[in-house]
């Protein structure tokens, strides 16, 4: 069976800015694949390219084995797309809503009654859809959104940022909602998202794309068994965690090694026996060390393994970064 999603050495270029730099991927029939970085890293502008909002600068990518370039309206029929930022009508109730969408992609008026009806029970707004969207809740309007994206059964759906801005429960209640509509409904998903855990619980592969680039895909177990053994923490006083990462490579029991923000973050086998030796180390050296820290690796250490840093949570969008180069150089 071939991919739902196919795409070979996609870049987006603004005006010289390279915001997606020939990035590769598949996605097969049925999988929920995600994107994940920080802002800024293209992932939105990779999904504005696969949903044809874009022109790719170069490259070539397929949807359900239509070209984005060639075959846009087979591929706009193909998908569906919930953005980042809200796109309801809060003076129309939830049905209004959703029947205007269905309108515009042509489905005739008794399918539209009983399509809205299905995406309206698919996530749990069935009692609502006659109230106003102005009256909903946060998770209820991600929700209608997600239920407009499926409104024409769309063999594809794009998630771009789906839980932004929303609070700790509400982001599970939608994180259930997305497992499950991709699990009954079959839709192959593709979502964007700079929430480790999110990204961690919701899909079968990952994408890490940083500056543009993927840096690692695979599923969240095998990126993190890249790592391997237990990641032990310690945060140093006074800026001296080079100093100890220096000393920490001669070590044959050590794994990997990183340092970001004050802290030393150590990768290594039995990590609990570890913890006295490394903080015998520090005293040796002098060293204040003001926390250890024991854990299992997680999609943060992947991330910080490929990248040499932290995933950064408050960069604009590569448009926005574009713009600020240009403001910089007097444009």
């Amino acid at each position: 069976m071939a991919d739902a999603i196919k795409v070979e050495s996609l870049v987006k270029r603004f005006n010289g800015f390279t915001a997606v730099n020939r990035i590769s991927f598949s996605v097969k029939r049925g999988e929920l694949f995600g994107l994940l970085g920080p802002n800024g890293a293209g992932k939105t502008t990779t999904i504005n390219m696969l949903s044809t909002l874009i022109r790719p600068t170069s490259g070539k990518a397929y949807i359900d084995g239509f070209d984005i370039s060639k075959n846009k309206n087979e591929v706009r029929n193909s998908i569906g797309m919930v953005f980042q930022e809200p796109a309801l009508d809060g003076k129309l109730t939830g049905r209004e809503n959703l029947y205007f969408h269905a309108m515009i992609y042509g489905l005739k008026k008794e399918e539209r009654v009983a399509r809205i009806n299905e995406v309206l029970r698919l996530v749990e707004l069935e009692d609502k859809g006659n109230f106003l969207v102005e009256k909903y809740s946060g998770g209820m309007k991600r929700r209608l959104e997600i239920a407009r994206g499926l409104i024409h059964k769309p063999r594809v759906l794009f998630l771009d940022e789906p839980t932004l801005g929303l609070d700790t429960q509400t982001r599970r209640h939608i994180w259930d909602y997305i497992k499950r509509l991709n699990r009954d409904s079959g839709v192959t998903v593709i979502l964007t998202t700079h929430y480790m855990e999110e990204a961690d619980f919701l899909c079968d592969r990952i994408a890490i794309i940083d500056h543009g680039k993927i840096v690692a895909l695979d599923t969240p177990k095998k990126l993190k068994d890249v790592l391997g053994g237990d990641v032990v923490r310690l945060e140093i006083d006074g800026g001296k965690s080079e100093k100890l990462a220096k000393k920490l490579k001669e070590l044959k029991w050590v794994r990997t090694i990183r340092t970001y923000n004050g802290f030393v973050a150590v990768t290594t086998s039995h990590g609990e026996k570890r913890i006295p030796e490394l903080i015998e180390l520090g005293q040796q050296m002098k060293l204040k060390i003001k926390s250890v820290n024991l854990r299992k690796p997680s999609l943060e250490d992947v991330f910080l393994h490929f990248t040499g840093r932290v995933i950064r949570e408050q960069e604009g969008s590569p448009i926005d970064m574009y713009k600020a180069v240009m403001r910089a150089r007097g444009r």
